[in-house]
């Protein structure tokens, strides 16, 4: 029991100075403008159709889920501010972020990891190139960047999926549909929402590049990093969420 408090206690310290590094690095040129685009293509375009698919089953499953009870209320009406409440200031930002811990982190340590054991990373460090800058920074700038967009995605897409739902059982307009969520929204809704998304992304991108960064010798090792990364990474995201949650409550 002591041992295993003391191996996570490292590894958190261990973990915080990698990411103390990362915001030493940032500003430390040469920048690799190239291969943070290339990540930004591969971490974000990509998983553009998975976050879709999501996005629209959670929008109409929600709907369809929540339409029942509040028909017995007599407050269907209500029924597409509720959904865009829910998908935008919680479920479409914590699925998202999952999914991308999930995709990404899991690929980001796989890659690091194997690199790493093949000491792809010793041969890049004896070519003067400086790796944790090339293989660390521009991957979680990409991850920083783009889950915030998926997170948009796919609440738009959800919001779509939602009058998908309505007029399953009703007859309701898109004007009118829109009409009814931006009268529900306030700019308040969207600011922790938001800054929450930054957070996820940094942190999946991180946990995934510090898991594969310092996988141990063997290719039994890229594998448990890839799973330690996505284990990792989905319980910050939760913690995460619920400081937000918290944050949120005292200042808004």
């Amino acid at each position: 029991m002591i041992l295993t408090l003391k191996n996570t206690f490292e590894d958190v310290g261990n973990a915080t100075m990698f990411a103390v590094r990362f915001f030493k690095e940032l500003f430390v040129p040469p920048y690799e403008t190239r291969q943070f685009l290339k990540q930004c293509y591969v971490i974000g375009y990509k998983s553009l159709p998975l976050v879709a698919i999501t996005g629209f089953i959670m929008g109409l499953v929600l709907t369809l889920q929540s339409r029942p009870t509040l028909v017995k209320f007599g407050a269907e009406s209500w029924l597409p501010g509720m959904v865009a409440l829910s998908l935008i200031r919680e479920i479409a930002p914590v699925i998202t972020a999952l999914i991308c811990a999930g995709k990404v982190s899991s690929g980001i340590g796989a890659e690091l990891g194997s690199m790493k054991v093949t000491e792809q990373i010793d041969a890049m460090e004896v070519s003067a190139i400086n790796p944790y800058n090339y293989l660390v920074v521009t991957r979680i700038l990409a991850t920083t960047l783009m889950v915030p967009i998926l997170v948009f995605f796919a609440d738009a897409i959800g919001v779509f999926g939602g009058y998908i739902g309505v007029n399953i059982h009703g007859d309701m307009s898109f004007y009118r549909y829109i009409t009814k969520i931006f009268q529900s929204l306030e700019f308040l809704d969207l600011i922790p929402a938001t800054i929450k998304t930054f957070f996820f992304g940094f942190f999946i991108g991180m946990i995934g590049c510090y898991k594969g960064f310092n996988a141990s010798n063997g290719t039994e090792s890229v594998g448990k990093a890839a799973n330690s990364a996505v284990v990792t990474a989905s319980l910050s995201i939760f913690i995460i969420d619920m400081l937000a949650v918290q944050i949120t409550d005292l200042f808004f």
